[in-house]
């Protein structure tokens, strides 16, 4: 069969036409599934996108023919218009450059020719390190195959066998693939244990990908002690707490994170980099509208307006925080402070 983009309206029908099975997930913020039904309508414009970062969708795409083993993934950044829907000539643009590449059949393997044009595409992106380890186990995992040669060396390690010191043979792709897999092979009880002792070197990597993951709640119990023990140790935010924080990211919902983070935000003055990664990677529980007080509070505590307005634009644009955001800043509840600074951001 033959195919031109006059001929396919979306990236979905793309898929379906050339016979593949595929996966969608969302790259942006963490590592969340899209369901086909929902990324149809998002495709259509009937949806704004759910987790839009700096007015793009980052979406990877895992596809295969049935008689496939490996799929094929595409990393891909489309923008968003003002109200977060899908921009449909960038869309089209795209789906035209790859069917000028491959025709319908996505298979094929790219002659030299077709591999230059599919690397001129403008919405190809190339992953950070962790987040491609992490679409890397989603897949795996949602697929049921066998994980990558890393896991095993790192299951070991976290298992505290060979010492908190031997950490050199630990992957990035081992310790994501352990954290997609935490329901297997007793690796729930052997995180919770590890917590405590892990060195920076494995517990940063380790924490990137326990974000994109549901986590039992003695893990998350572990995961803020360890927070706590950090702070009191440094008296400084540093790229461990920050992980800390990040690893609580697809847990936001369980009472012992809302506690924790509320705390954070109500009781300690936090710095840019902590209120950057609660917008970035927490926002959920800012979908309450005393905590997004209490944080936009801290947001404009040393009048940076331009952290304030950089914040704003990202949380203003997710659709889950939107609503509540801008009943917010319409309350009479608001500082004077506050006040000026939402002012500021309708100035021409």
């Amino acid at each position: 069969m033959s195919a031109t983009s006059d001929t396919i309206s979306s990236i979905s029908a793309l898929l379906s036409l050339s016979d593949s099975q595929y996966r969608i997930f969302d790259i942006g913020r963490r590592v969340d599934k899209i369901s086909k039904e929902k990324f149809a309508k998002i495709e259509a414009a009937e949806l704004p996108y759910p987790y839009p970062i700096q007015g793009h969708a980052l979406v990877a795409i895992a596809f295969w023919q049935k008689q496939s083993t490996s799929p094929y993934l595409w990393f891909i950044k489309l923008p968003l218009d003002e109200r977060g829907l899908l921009n449909q000539g960038a869309r089209n643009h795209f789906i035209a450059i790859i069917i000028e590449a491959l025709g319908d059949n996505l298979s094929v393997n790219p002659t030299e020719q077709q591999e230059a044009l599919l690397k001129k595409n403008p919405y190809h992106f190339t992953p950070a390190q962790y987040k491609l380890a992490a679409v890397n186990s989603v897949v795996s995992t949602s697929l049921k195959q066998i994980p990558s040669q890393f896991y095993a060396p790192a299951q070991s390690y976290l298992s505290g066998l060979s010492g908190w010191e031997a950490w050199q043979s630990v992957g990035v792709q081992g310790l994501s693939d352990f954290a997609f897999r935490l329901d297997e092979d007793n690796n729930n009880e052997i995180l919770i244990s590890a917590l405590s002792y892990l060195p920076e070197q494995v517990l940063v990597p380790l924490c990137s990908a326990l974000e994109n993951v549901t986590l039992a709640p003695a893990a998350i119990k572990e995961l803020t002690k360890r927070y706590q023990q950090e702070t009191l140790k440094e008296q400084v935010i540093n790229s461990i707490t920050i992980a800390l924080l990040r690893a609580l990211a697809s847990s936001t919902q369980h009472p012992y994170s809302q506690s924790f983070i509320a705390n954070l935000i109500q009781n300690n003055v936090l710095e840019e980099d902590v209120l950057i990664i609660i917008a970035g990677r927490l926002w959920p529980i800012l979908n309450d509208e005393n905590l997004l007080f209490s944080y936009l509070e801290q947001l404009i505590k040393d009048s940076d307006y331009a952290l304030f307005s950089a914040i704003f634009k990202d949380l203003v644009a997710i659709p889950l925080i939107r609503p509540v955001l801008l009943q917010a800043i319409r309350s009479p509840k608001r500082s004077p402070e506050l006040a000026k600074a939402i002012g500021m951001l309708f100035k021409p």
